[in-house]
């Protein structure tokens, strides 16, 4: 028994041997399988360790390059600060690498890359070589970055700045143009030791705060000759100037800014511009912008940013460590921005808002006869010059908070026409034959209801009069008149007429104007709001521009003529909406229309001239919560001269709100009765 023991212990030990070694063997395959890899980095030949170390530019991870390259004595932190500064600051992207030939240790190369001054194109050599802790990886010095580049090199982009194209009027009138301003700093070096009393001083003057003050001075850039900017103001301020340098230390330096020399008069229709924002940039990412630029923030610098903004020149170069210029990488001229040349009057526009800038309210002002849009006003405002100067918290609350929104843009809202729209269903009413012009509809009083399914509810107009015509419903506004009007075309009638003239329609204008409605959800289902819409209450709103769109029908035969702003050496009509109104009826609505205004019982005969024939139609709109109590009115006035052969044809509709307590739309009239006198006086 004991033999048979150790003879299978034998065989089991002469088993055990060969498995030790097979295993060993696995073990060393497999150790110099990894160790090849390992030195290998990822197994990647060293074109594509290329190709990875140039896709990581565009992505801007500059730790991966790193990763990729033995940088000799240079640290992980110099090569990334290397890199990130000069990529970065040619505003290199899109970096495309073309494999030419490849030896042993060595790869050839073509690079192509877009920066700031256009493309950058050159050949190079890569070496690489083995690191035993990254494996296969790109022998890396500056002259990666570029050929000709050393360590003592500094890679340089110059700017060479575009000129901000001007907005002009009709008369080459300078709307928003290059204007001066002083850069408010102090220089520590030249202040007073104990300079507390002097800053609390100076914070008060520019409305500032002392702490924002001393943290400009504390900047780790800051020395003593430094000059520390802390504000820009006016030019035209010789006070505050004259304070601000009794102060020690305090420095004024000029510097060219954006300057609007209408400010309020133009505010809404120019807008501003504003220093270039994280935001703005992350948006046009191949705009050309950078950190110093500008950009249009609201009005026609924004719309037309494209145009007036041109592109900047840009040369980058290689500078050698005493500045001199080694090579020229790339240069790219500058474009100056376009002028952009309006059909605003700016004397009218400017009369407008003279007229109107303590109120809450708009005008729109066009030629008739060829659609140009003389001025656009909305009022109260705000100087856009302080906009471009820097606003104080103080300033900024103040606009905000104020009740009457002076930022609020009222020419591209939509309110209650009143009786402006009277015209406009008159010229429904009589192309469905529900209203005959010479016919007399009788008298109703100054009160009127459909029958005793209307409750409480009356119709009421402000006078009686007699014969009860089309034109004396028109010279006496009368809003029984033309809410029967609407009752008999009924309520698709109706509304296919106003939409007809455009209603639920963008007007075809450079400005996106709010849409001009007849009903909140798109339909008129009740008769008592039929009713009111007659006269241009219910639901209805109207854009004001529309509204005078609307009105050029009378000026060409019925049809409605497309606004337009940017200025044409030939001016001449577009056609919107043709025939909007028959050749007959447009006559019979004009001679009415003129009633209006040349009649003295008319309620626009405030506006009446002895030089110049007027035609036009008043409008007082009641905003209120129901009926017998008092509410908000609005008041408006849509005035047109009606020969057009008139040296300075024009067609104007203004609108103010909370008219209530100034007259109703008479104020309005009077209002413009003096901005036409004027410009048709001038």
């Amino acid at each position: 028994m004991s033999r048979k023991r150790r003879r299978s212990s034998s065989r089991k030990k002469s088993m055990v041997l060969p498995v030790i070694l097979i295993v060993a063997v696995i073990v060393i395959i497999a150790a110099g399988v990894f160790l090849f890899f390992r030195l290998r980095g990822t197994g990647e030949n060293p074109s594509d360790i290329l190709k990875n170390y140039f896709s990581y530019i565009t992505s801007q991870d500059y730790e991966k390059m790193y990763n990729l390259v033995d940088a000799g004595d240079v640290s992980k932190d110099d090569f990334i600060s290397r890199n990130q500064n000069i990529y970065e600051g040619i505003g290199c992207s899109d970096v495309k690498v073309e494999i030419k030939s490849k030896e042993k240790d060595s790869v050839s190369y073509s690079v192509t890359l877009t920066t700031l001054a256009g493309e950058i194109s050159y050949d190079n050599t890569a070496r690489f070589t083995t690191d035993s802790e990254k494996g296969t990886v790109l022998v890396w010095d500056d002259s990666v970055i570029f050929p000709e580049l050393t360590s003592t090199d500094k890679v340089r982009i110059y700017t060479d700045e575009a000129a901000r194209g001007q907005i002009l009027d009709r008369n080459n009138v300078v709307l928003a143009g290059t204007g001066t301003a002083y850069s408010v700093g102090l220089v520590p070096g030249e202040m007073n030791e104990d300079h507390s009393a002097d800053v609390e001083t100076l914070a008060e003057l520019l409305g500032m705060t002392s702490d924002a003050i001393e943290s400009e001075l504390s900047q780790g850039w800051v020395t003593d000759d430094s000059f520390v900017p802390l504000t820009t103001i006016s030019a035209s301020d010789a006070d505050l100037r004259s304070q601000l340098l009794e102060i020690s230390g305090v420095m004024l330096s000029t510097v060219e800014v954006r300057n609007y020399p209408y400010g309020e008069a133009a505010a809404h229709l120019i807008g501003y511009v504003s220093s270039v924002t994280a935001e703005d940039l992350e948006e046009h990412p191949d705009a050309g912008y950078s950190s110093d630029s500008v950009i249009g923030k609201s009005g026609l610098e924004s719309l037309y940013e494209d145009e007036l903004r041109g592109q900047s020149g840009y040369t980058i170069v290689i500078e050698d460590e005493n500045g001199e210029q080694k090579s020229v990488l790339a240069y790219q001229e500058k474009t100056d921005g376009e002028d952009i040349r309006l059909t605003i009057d700016i004397t009218l526009q400017q009369s407008l808002y003279e007229q109107f800038q303590e109120d809450e309210g708009c005008s729109v002002a066009m030629n008739p006869y060829t659609g140009e849009v003389l001025a656009l006003v909305s009022t109260p405002s705000y100087d856009t010059n302080q906009f471009i100067l820097g606003l104080t918290t103080d300033q900024w609350d103040t606009l905000n908070n104020d009740e009457s929104q002076p930022l609020y843009n009222r020419f591209r809202q939509t309110f209650a026409p009143g009786s402006t729209l009277k015209p406009f269903t008159a010229a429904i009413g009589l192309a469905e034959g529900t209203i005959y012009p010479n016919q007399d509809y009788g008298s109703n009083g100054t009160s009127w209801q459909k029958d005793s399914s209307w409750g409480s509810y009356y119709v009421t107009t402000l006078q009686d009069y007699s014969p009860g015509t089309l034109e004396n419903a028109l010279i006496y506004s009368d809003n029984i008149f033309f809410a029967k009007a609407a009752l008999n075309l009924g309520a698709d009638k109706f509304t296919a007429g106003l939409d007809k003239f455009g209603f639920n329609q963008v007007v075809p204008f450079e400005i996106k104007m709010s849409q001009s409605q007849y009903d909140n959800d798109g339909s008129i289902t009740e008769e008592i709001q039929l009713a009111d819409s007659g006269y241009g209450q219910g639901q209805v709103l109207a854009n004001p521009l529309h509204l005078a769109v609307m009105y050029t029908a009378f000026s060409n035969n019925g049809s409605m003529i497309q606004p337009y702003l940017i200025y044409k050496d030939n001016p001449s009509a577009t056609v919107w909406i043709e025939n909007a109104i028959s050749q007959e009826n447009t006559s019979i609505l004009t001679e009415d229309l003129k009633s209006v205004v040349n009649n003295r019982a008319g309620s626009g005969y405030a506006a009446h001239r002895n030089d110049t024939e007027l035609a036009g139609k008043t409008g007082t709109a009641e905003l209120k919560s129901e009926q017998g109590t008092t509410g908000q009115e609005i008041g408006w006035f849509s005035v047109f001269t009606t020969d057009p052969n008139a040296a300075k044809p024009v067609l104007l509709v203004s609108m103010v709100e909370h008219v209530e307590d100034k007259g109703g739309s008479t104020y309005v009239v009077e209002k413009d009765d003096a901005v036409l006198d004027e410009y048709l006086g001038s």
